[in-house]
């Protein structure tokens, strides 16, 4: 699937409906916490921060309808069953069971105390890996940030990775629950101007 056949999303935590922040908790944790095997507390808080913006791309809904609506209309009514809802069991053209509600790839964008965005938790699911879902997601996230620095820790092999989207190495390598991670900044440059606008 080509990164231009999915949505990209953006929504604060107050903006997420339930099913929507079920499907990006549980692709986070099952490739974060379940793939990479590493036990680590997920859910930090800083989910729920009001600057905090949570970026992803899925497949478009049927028309009419936003993922979610099923399950919603069966909670509401007191109907149906956990299986009932959403797109839950539905493959995917990729073959992989649909797990995620059509997510296909999400990241968040931190808004830290000292005026820099953050940007982490970026996740590709593992049926859509290498369709240029990553290189989309990444993008959004930076029209998002708009000029402000940005920084992020890299899992070190990706280095290259952000370093195609301007972000620059800014301290040393190192590990954190077994992975090398690499710390990365992006200062927002004459390029990075909105066109007409004055350098």
């Amino acid at each position: 699937m080509s990164p231009q056949t999915v949505e990209a999303r953006i929504a604060s935590f107050a903006q997420l409906d339930a099913r929507t922040l079920h499907d990006l908790l549980r692709l986070r944790v099952d490739v974060f916490v379940v793939e990479q095997r590493c036990p680590y507390p997920e859910l930090d808080g800083r989910d729920v921060e009001p600057g905090t913006r949570h970026v992803w791309l899925a497949r478009p809904a049927p028309a009419g309808r936003r993922p979610g609506d099923d399950a919603d209309k069966a909670v509401e009514g007191g109907e149906g069953d956990a299986g009932s809802g959403g797109d839950a069991g539905h493959v995917d053209a990729g073959g992989e069971a649909e797990s995620y509600g059509g997510v296909v790839a999400y990241l968040r964008i931190l808004a830290d105390p000292d005026g820099l965005a953050r940007i982490g938790r970026v996740v590709v699911a593992p049926g859509a890996r290498g369709g240029g879902h990553a290189g989309r997601l990444m993008a959004e996230a930076l029209a998002a940030v708009g000029d402000r620095p940005c920084v992020l820790e890299a899992q070190s092999h990706l280095v290259g990775f952000y370093a195609r989207h301007g972000f620059a190495v800014s301290g040393p390598e190192y590990v954190e629950d077994g992975i090398p991670h690499t710390p990365m900044r992006r200062q927002p440059g004459p390029a990075d101007a909105p066109e007409g606008a004055e350098n």
